[in-house]
């Protein structure tokens, strides 16, 4: 299964203005019931204009996420040096990459019974807190995908997102980092941004029987 299907669910933690107190479950729950009603209201008008819909999206998903320290551990050792500029320029491509993704796999869902959102478990702090969720296939099966988050500036923020325990973070650091080492920085953002790159994550789906 594709990457794009799969982190559709991050939209679901970046849709509600984050609260300094906010429970990052309860902000999952909320979101989901929010997401699912936009998409309901406005689906048809989605499908004709795909544009419009990854542009509502990003108006809402890029303040909820953090971008530039998702795009530096992307990066990896290749951003260490790098002018501030130029890290921006790479979160945003990649943003905009991941917006079109989003914008298309989003209308694949067809009910919001698909997301189920899990209580807290492990260690978590304010640095780093991983919220569990299990999205539900039409076959029934359920897939595991965690959402890291951390707390900056009394918001969380989403900046990794991992799908049957494989990092996007990490896999889009080892596919960019080919990128950079065959074409250097410059040429890499040139390709991101005209959507010349687009990064894969090849899930192998399985039954899960444990719910948590």
């Amino acid at each position: 299964m594709s990457l794009r299907l799969l982190l559709i669910p991050l939209l679901l933690v970046l849709t509600v203005p984050a609260l300094a107190d906010s429970d990052p479950v309860e902000l999952v729950r909320a979101t989901t019931t929010e997401l699912f009603e936009l998409v309901e209201a406005n689906r048809e008008q989605y499908e004709e204009d795909p544009q419009l819909l990854r542009d509502e999206l990003a108006e809402i998903l890029k303040p909820r996420s953090d971008l530039i320290h998702s795009a530096r551990l992307v990066l990896g050792r290749h951003g260490r040096g790098l002018e501030r500029e130029k890290v921006e320029a790479f979160a945003e491509a990649l943003s905009d990459m991941l917006m079109r993704r989003y914008a298309s796999g989003l209308l694949e869902f067809r009910s919001r019974e698909q997301v189920e959102v899990l209580p807290l478990a492990g260690d978590n702090t304010e640095r780093q807190t991983r919220v569990r969720t299990r999205i539900i296939l039409d076959n029934r099966q359920r897939i595991p995908i965690d959402y890291v988050l951390r707390k900056r500036d009394g918001e969380w923020l989403v900046f990794d997102v991992i799908i049957e325990g494989i990092s996007y973070v990490t896999t889009f650091r080892n596919q960019i980092g080919e990128e950079i080492r065959r074409d250097g920085f410059d040429r890499m953002l040139e390709r991101l941004e005209k959507g010349d790159i687009e990064v894969e994550v090849d899930v192998e789906i399985e039954s899960e029987n444990d719910a948590g």
